[in-house]
């Protein structure tokens, strides 16, 4: 992401807040996997949104209006013996120079500059409750400023909800994020596609797993979004299944839901296919009803549509169809009213996505379905769940999971679907998996 685009999110906010203000905001701290060793860093997503800086033990702080320094990013200084062993550190030359700070001071100053800052500014934005240790340190500072203040000292008067100003701007993907989301969904497509020449009776699912991981990180896209899911049988009604340890059997569905992240943008597709190739009559009868719903709940995605309107419509396509199966009977709007269907469908037709793969931003405002935007960036993902031995459901349907998953941008004049890329009808998929065994 070029520098600039970072350079131009903090001038956003800091025009939000107004002079007299403050904005803190640390990033996340290195998390233990096990005894000495670490997880792969990847800095809080609200902290990145603003700096590009992606490395631990590291506070941003914003002061519009201040004359010697508007942005100071404290970081880890330069130290030869631990870069030795564990890279390069951008030291305060680094955050200045790299990455656009207007100055920057060690994070084992914290402790001594930044309470002077605060005593200058009236309103503190800051998300409370997400690093523990910054917010008791906060408190200690503000206690402190207000038993020492005078007529020339006043401190800080009134605290704001960083996040839920900064959560509504990532809401809002610029050029260049919807640029990097395409390309996470192309290479997520690519790994579906490979998943689906790969796919045969006998394999294991974590096998299927490693074919995804693989074809992304060949793609430059070394972290996934999240844990794969790769479910196949009865599995596949599970609907965040993990083990991904069982072996695919020949007759089954496989479902895999999988999505790269890439430079911290992610990405979340959802495929169900055959495991030998071949729909059978009954999961070609379920696949179709579920990938109707699609195309209904994304007919549904475009500008003045609420954030409801691409639910309901799967909602209903869903129960007429289950209605036509005979899975369901009744009339269609009482079997809606009654949540019948949630039998079998059982969650929301989507979520944001961006920087995190569940991404952050409100879905009602004042109590009302928030109205759908230009910019906005969403799944939809409608599915079918019909275990074994479930209740007067013909035996035929049973250990059926089905969800189809894409990710939808909302442009000025509708949408565009973003992992087109990975094909999803009975006739795009059979030929697909056929391409392999020629």
């Amino acid at each position: 992401m070029n520098r600039n685009e970072f350079k131009r999110r903090r001038k956003q906010l800091m025009r939000m807040m107004g002079e007299n203000s403050i904005a803190i905001l640390p990033s996340s701290p290195e998390q233990v996997r096990n005894r000495d060793v670490l997880y792969n860093y990847r800095p809080d997503s609200d902290f990145y949104y603003l700096t590009g800086f992606p490395e631990p033990e590291a506070v941003a702080v914003l002061i519009p209006g201040r004359e010697q320094a508007e942005y100071i990013l404290f970081c880890r200084e330069r130290d030869e013996k631990k870069e030795r062993w564990h890279g390069s550190r951008a030291g305060q030359d680094g955050a200045t120079e790299r990455y656009g700070a207007d100055d920057s001071f060690p994070v084992t100053d914290l402790n001594d500059i930044l309470p002077r800052m605060l005593e200058q500014c009236e309103r503190v934005f800051y998300a409370m409750g997400c690093n523990p240790d910054l917010d008791r340190r906060l408190s200690g500072w503000i206690n402190d400023i207000r038993s020492h203040s005078g007529s020339d000292v006043r401190g800080p008067i009134k605290f704001l909800a960083l996040d839920h100003y900064l959560h509504d701007f990532r809401l809002y993907k610029s050029s260049a994020e919807v640029k990097m989301m395409r390309q996470a969904a192309e290479i997520s497509s690519a790994a579906h596609r490979r998943v689906m020449q790969s796919c045969r009776p006998g394999l294991m699912e974590y096998e299927l797993e490693a074919a995804v991981i693989h074809e992304c990180a060949m793609r430059g896209a070394r972290e996934q979004a999240y844990p794969p899911i790769v479910g196949t049988g009865g599995n596949s009604c599970v609907l965040h299944y993990m083990e991904n340890n069982d072996k695919l059997a020949d007759g089954d569905l496989l479902l895999i839901d999988a999505g790269c992240e890439l430079n911290y943008y992610a990405s979340d597709i959802t495929r169900t296919i055959p495991v030998n190739g071949i729909f059978s009559k009954p999961q070609r009868q379920l696949y179709e009803l579920v990938l109707n719903a699609q195309y209904a709940a994304i007919a549904a995605v475009k500008p003045g549509n609420n954030w409801n309107d691409p639910h309901e419509a799967a909602v209903r396509s869903i129960t007429i169809g289950l209605v036509e199966l005979g899975i369901l009977k009744g009339d269609v709007d009482t079997l809606i009213k009654d949540g019948d269907y949630k039998r079998f469908y059982m969650h929301r037709t989507g979520h944001w996505i961006g920087m995190d793969v569940h991404d952050v931003g409100d879905y009602k405002i004042d109590g009302k379905w928030r109205l759908l935007e230009p910019g906005m960036v969403l799944t939809i993902e409608p599915g079918l769940y019909i275990p074994a031995k479930s209740k007067k459901v013909a035996k035929k349907w049973w250990d059926i999971g089905i969800r189809i998953e894409d990710d939808l941008l909302v442009t000025k004049d509708g949408h565009e679907v973003l992992s087109k890329g990975a094909p999803k009808t009975v006739a795009e998929i059979e030929a697909e998996m056929a391409s392999a065994k020629t």
